[in-house]
């Protein structure tokens, strides 16, 4: 017994398909640097309290010997 054949998605469902996926994808990417941009800023906020604070950043990672495996945070940002 063969195994029944599903009949193919015309050309237009094809399109309509790619079409819909690529509008969804797209909205998630917006969503997605959304949220990159509010974690960013909230970063920024906490070194800015840290440097008032008067801590160093870029010292305290050079002071824990992370030699060059990890960038400072500040670099991070830009």
């Amino acid at each position: 017994m063969a195994a029944k054949e599903e009949p193919k998605a015309s050309k237009d469902e094809q399109i309509g398909f790619h079409k819909g996926a690529l509008s969804t994808l797209a909205k998630e990417r917006q969503e997605l640097m959304r949220i990159l941009q509010v974690v960013e800023q909230l970063m920024h906020m906490h070194i800015k309290g840290l440097q008032e604070l008067g801590v160093d950043l870029t010292k305290e990672t050079a002071a824990k010997g992370q030699k060059g495996k990890e960038r400072p945070i500040e670099d991070l940002l830009k």
